[in-house]
């Protein structure tokens, strides 16, 4: 492993740790090395897992061609969830353990034993960055674990036989305020489809995806900033077929 892998690694964990945003690590790895980033990303889920974290499943990221063409990339990316990410069932999301927070709205889906979607879920996904004022390319979030944060599952599974991903329409709301719309087609056109390529990249990395394991597929609609002391609930439809929801409190937990 090279030295500016370690370094970038070592930048993005000492800002977890000490909660205070860094540098971006562009100037470590080369803009086009998509090796490299996943190569940081990889050594710092090493270290948590060897601290005591266990994998859960994966996120994946930048599936709207907006937000693609805003990073200048022409391809989504992925992070990886592990079970201390997951405050489902917490009485509230702890914002004092998250730096730059937004809330963003998505299909997870539950792999099955044969490692494709058994069923969906309405979630959640806290999306953080260690990275100062978001100031991100491709390779800083890449490295950075995809700017996972936290996530927040449903309750109400949703039967794939039942639904088509591709026509899920979400709202989500904060504090009983509309504050992002959207719909599956925006994320690679399918839910589905992310999953397909999500399979594909992380056999590539010789990560490959596992029975059991949570899939967050990717925003449903624009994100938010999350902010202490709020409610966020969101609500998924197929047509005029009400499809599930979830409600998530934000602490106060860490703030002044």
């Amino acid at each position: 492993m090279t030295a500016s892998i370690t370094d970038a690694a070592d930048r993005l964990s000492d800002a977890a740790a000490a909660g205070k945003p860094c540098a971006p690590v562009r100037d470590l790895i080369a803009l086009d090395d998509t090796a490299a980033a996943y190569a940081v990303q990889t050594r710092n889920i090493e270290a948590r897992t060897e601290a005591g974290a266990r994998v859960v499943g994966r996120k994946i990221g930048l599936t709207s061609p907006a937000v693609q063409a805003q990073l200048g990339v022409d391809q989504p990316d992925f992070g990886v969830l592990l079970d201390d990410m997951d405050v489902s069932d917490e009485t509230a999301i702890p914002f004092g353990r998250l730096l730059q927070p937004k809330v963003e709205a998505e299909l997870a889906f539950v792999l099955g034993a044969d490692a494709k979607p058994a069923y969906a879920l309405a979630a959640l996904e806290i999306v953080d960055s260690r990275i100062a004022d978001w100031d991100i390319t491709f390779v800083d979030t890449v490295a950075d674990n995809g700017s996972s944060g936290l996530f927040v599952l449903g309750k109400d599974r949703l039967d794939l036989d039942e639904f088509n991903p591709r026509d899920v329409v979400m709202t989500m709301w904060v504090d009983g305020v509309a504050v992002s719309k959207g719909s599956g087609d925006a994320c690679l056109g399918n839910p589905l489809s992310a999953v397909e390529w999500l399979a594909e990249t992380a056999a590539q990395y010789g990560a490959p995806l596992e029975p059991g394991q949570v899939i967050l597929s990717g925003a449903l609609g624009p994100m938010v900033a999350l902010k202490p002391n709020s409610e966020v609930r969101v609500t998924l439809t197929n047509g005029p077929l009400p499809l599930g929801s979830l409600t998530a409190f934000v602490s106060s937990e860490g703030t002044s």
